[in-house]
């Protein structure tokens, strides 16, 4: 019983580490997206909205990308 529990632990560790890092891919896919919508920015209210979306989607990724390389540590010592 014992072993089937570690292998539900560690199914369930694989499929949380592959949707973080889906999760990492869209919002970086979301960043490049925001950076070209600010390049082509003309208005002052729009440049401003999406100074303040890539700053939000920066911030998701840096969060994003600590979480993955946490759970690469974890995974390391085990």
């Amino acid at each position: 019983m014992h072993m089937f529990q570690n292998a539900k632990k560690e199914q369930l560790r694989t499929t949380a580490y592959s949707l973080l890092l889906d999760d990492l891919e869209r919002a970086r896919y979301d960043l490049a997206l925001a950076y070209d919508n600010f390049e082509n920015a003309m208005e002052p209210d729009l440049i401003d909205c999406c100074i303040y979306q890539v700053n939000a989607l920066q911030m998701r990724y840096k969060f994003l990308l600590a979480k993955v390389k946490q759970f690469d540590e974890d995974s390391y010592v085990r």
